[in-house]
């Protein structure tokens, strides 16, 4: 069984969450955000592109098994 991190979340490791968050609140990012946050958004966009999906269609689809396990528990809830 493996025990190392998924590929993803080792690059999301290499992200700066608190320069991100400082960022997100100087240009009040979340300003009217009541549950899908910047960071979310940017994690989902990033998988996106990394998994190289087509369309938003194609990524919703993508990450609907991923909703009800705990694969993506960096980018809280989807």
């Amino acid at each position: 069984m493996n025990k190392d991190k998924y590929v993803f979340a080792q690059l999301v490791g290499f992200l700066d969450n608190f320069k991100f968050l400082r960022i997100v609140k100087k240009y009040d990012g979340d300003k009217y955000v009541k549950s899908y946050t910047c960071w979310n958004q940017l994690l989902t966009l990033m998988f996106g592109q990394l998994s190289n999906r087509e369309s938003l269609r194609d990524l919703i689809v993508a990450m609907g098994p991923m909703r009800e396990s705990s694969t993506i528990s960096a980018s809280g809830s989807l």
